[in-house]
């Protein structure tokens, strides 16, 4: 395995070089010049050449060193303006956060709150994407996804941000029209709405079994949605997407205490890769939005 040279022996070789002398260097750098001479010969011993031709009088860079010392300030430049930058990231974050929701978790819970964020963290740029599918993290070089339900892969971070409950629901109009509906079996004479993409979903929690029969599939849950509020049928979502809608009356709840609860499409998690450290702009994020969010 090939032998890479050590921050601190480069630091000694550069002083060496810009004192003129071991002496001035170890009295530069408050160490004994025997250890400034050794930091000297690792490097040399690493890079298998000589830098520097040690006279009584002086020092005089070989051509190998002409070469090398221009990388060697170089890259310990680099390295400081790195530290420099991660130091600034801890104390105002800064930088392009990438995050992935699906389509009604950020209409309804990201977008009304993102003017605040972007008032608060002016130097995070925010990429904000929809798939109602979960997604490859790495493959879509997204930071932050928020997922809905169980969490499956133990190569992920995850911080729960809450729970939001599932309701049956319909739209007015549709249930003015429609058979009643006083327990689960009566589903079965009702259109229902479900999801094209992910069957799971149309599974529904309920108390007791029953053979549902979907009459209009959507691959988003948003589309499911607006299905429901242009009275199409009776669906099952999440609270966080239409809560408002149950306040204003826009739709209704039907059987009340029918789903089982808690179940596996409850939890809301925020999550990341493992092997990643946390940078200063998720968690600043996360600590913005849990505390917000209407689920």
């Amino acid at each position: 395995m090939a032998q890479h040279a050590k921050t601190e022996d480069l630091e000694m070789f550069l002083t060496v070089v810009d004192s003129g002398s071991f002496s001035a260097a170890a009295n530069l750098l408050d160490q004994q010049v025997a250890k400034v001479s050794r930091a000297v010969s690792r490097l040399e011993n690493t890079l298998q050449c000589t830098l520097l031709n040690r006279t009584t009088r002086r020092l005089e860079l070989t051509e190998e060193g002409h070469t090398f010392i221009k990388y060697a300030r170089d890259g310990l430049n680099t390295l400081q303006t790195g530290e420099e930058a991660i130091k600034l990231l801890k104390q105002a974050p800064s930088g392009k956060l990438r995050i992935d929701a699906a389509s009604p978790f950020v209409l309804h819970q990201l977008v009304p709150r993102i003017d605040e964020f972007t008032k608060q963290y002016p130097h995070i740029t925010l990429d904000i994407t929809s798939h109602d599918s979960i997604i490859d993290l790495l493959e879509h070089k997204t930071d932050l996804a928020i997922r809905i339900g169980d969490l499956k892969d133990s190569n992920l971070n995850a911080k729960k941000l809450g729970v939001s409950k599932l309701y049956l629901v319909a739209s007015p109009a549709y249930l003015k029209t429609a058979p009643g509906i006083s327990k689960i079996n009566d589903l079965n004479q009702h259109k229902l709405i479900g999801f094209t993409d992910s069957p799971k979903l149309n599974n529904w929690p309920l108390k007791s079994t029953t053979n549902l029969k979907f009459n209009l599939m959507a691959s988003s849950g948003e589309t499911v949605r607006q299905l429901c509020l242009a009275n199409q049928g009776v669906a099952l979502l999440s609270h966080f997407m239409i809560g408002d809608d149950l306040k204003t009356g826009k739709l209704i709840e039907v059987l009340p205490n029918s789903i089982i609860t808690p179940n596996n499409r409850e939890v809301v998690q925020a999550v990341y890769y493992k092997n990643n450290a946390v940078s200063s702009r998720i968690v600043a994020f996360l600590d913005f939005i849990k505390p917000k969010l209407s689920l």
